[in-house]
């Protein structure tokens, strides 16, 4: 199983910015979906965003939509996922998820994504 690396994680006042990135032990090409996922104490996850490493066309969530970007650059096996105007709904522990299939119609389900890396926290103030 490939390791997914979580990193970039902080503390930061609202309104701010944050970077934060997922990285592959071993990239494999057919793994097309990278997703991420967060979880606020108490709640269950909630997608933000995935990428199609292929094509990397995007989707994300409302609730982000305009203020956070995922990309992953040509021959970089890091995914990044770029916050902007955070606010303190958007505390969570943050998690990258991948699988195979790369669909609009279960982008957003977790239960799709069989493998998850161990999360990195961001909390705003």
């Amino acid at each position: 199983q490939v390791q997914l690396v979580e990193s970039g994680g902080a503390s930061v006042q609202a309104g701010g910015s944050l970077n934060v990135s997922c990285g592959a032990s071993e990239y494999i090409a057919s793994r097309n979906c990278l997703g991420w996922f967060r979880q606020a104490p108490g709640k269950a996850h909630e997608a933000v965003a995935a990428i199609s490493r292929l094509t990397r066309a995007t989707y994300y969530a409302d609730s982000v939509k305009g203020r956070f970007t995922m990309s992953q650059e040509n021959d970089d096996v890091k995914v990044y996922l770029h916050m902007m105007t955070l606010n303190p709904d958007d505390t969570a522990m943050y998690y990258c998820a991948e699988k195979n299939t790369w669909s609009g119609r279960t982008w957003a389900d977790v239960g799709t994504y069989d493998n998850w890396g161990q999360g990195t926290q961001v909390t705003v103030s």
